[in-house]
């Protein structure tokens, strides 16, 4: 890390925007003991890769707790893949962002880094990034997972009208996004958000999304000013189900017209995919 800490200069750019300057003290360039054993613990992992384009993809991986294991500080081990548009950009050299998240214990941290190894089985992670989060907009549930659960990814072009309705329904979605080429810190990063049902507002293809107050880091927001392309994923819980969405964001700084938000952005979507999650709730 330089003198200018673990912020990249996107990040960098949203802090002076938004007026705020966090320390960065709780990102590493290693796994803390707490967060190698937490990873070991949960039952999926939340993914962020890039497609053969360079735009973000998002999906779940899924295993017995033990499926994820971190044998020093700097390495992950993931005995999961994923057939879908993310997960088949899971090869050696490519770069990762993950989330683990424990929705019963409102826990979740990131590591962020590049794979090392890829197999028919699994893959390694060299992590270049791990932080945590905290608990706020978790909707605390309990899960059950599935594995059999994978189907291949069903695609269709922007919002149909079964999408339209999982997104007005969610209180959860993650969102995948890139500092695009060029930048060394930072990379590829996936991120949680969540509000009351119904906080992501659907116009035709578009969503308004509120930005609520949180760690101050801008990881995402400072990712957005360096690359708009982005990923996010809407899990059904109910259903097993998932939804992947490609497109462009673009944060409306000033705007804060939707209730508790700071500010607001917008995603046009492109396109997706729908398929099993495997994870249940």
């Amino acid at each position: 890390m330089d003198d200018a800490g673990p912020w990249h200069a996107g990040e960098r750019r949203a802090q002076q925007i938004a007026g705020s300057a966090p320390g960065g003290a709780g990102i590493r360039s290693f796994m803390p003991e707490q967060h190698r054993i937490f990873f070991a613990q949960l039952p999926f992992m939340v993914a962020a890769t890039l497609d053969e384009t360079g735009a973000p993809a998002a999906t779940l991986l899924t295993g017995r707790p033990g499926f994820v294991d971190s044998p020093d500080p700097k390495t992950l081990t993931v005995a999961a893949t994923r057939d879908d548009p993310a997960g088949r950009r899971l090869v050696a050299g490519a770069p990762i962002g993950l989330l683990g998240i424990e929705l019963h214990t409102r826990r979740r941290n990131r590591a962020n880094g590049r794979i090392a190894t890829a197999g028919p089985d699994g893959f390694t992670v060299e992590v270049l990034q791990s932080f945590g989060n905290c608990p706020q907009y978790i909707h605390p549930r309990e899960i059950s997972v599935d594995r059999r659960a994978q189907t291949q990814a069903e695609a269709f072009d922007g919002l149909d009208a079964l999408a339209r309705r999982q997104i007005a329904a969610a209180d959860t979605f993650f969102v995948a996004t890139s500092s695009g080429l060029g930048v060394d810190q930072g990379g590829l990063d996936i991120s949680h958000r969540g509000g009351l049902p119904g906080f992501v507002q659907v116009d035709g293809n578009v969503l308004t999304i509120p930005d609520y107050r949180g760690n101050r880091y801008f990881n995402t927001l400072g990712n957005l000013l360096l690359e708009p392309r982005a990923a996010l994923l809407f899990v059904d819980f109910a259903k097993g189900e998932m939804l992947q969405l490609q497109g462009r964001a673009e944060v409306a700084w000033d705007e804060a017209a939707l209730p508790h938000a700071e500010r607001t952005w917008r995603f046009s979507v492109e396109r997706g995919w729908r398929g099993m999650s495997g994870v249940y709730a």
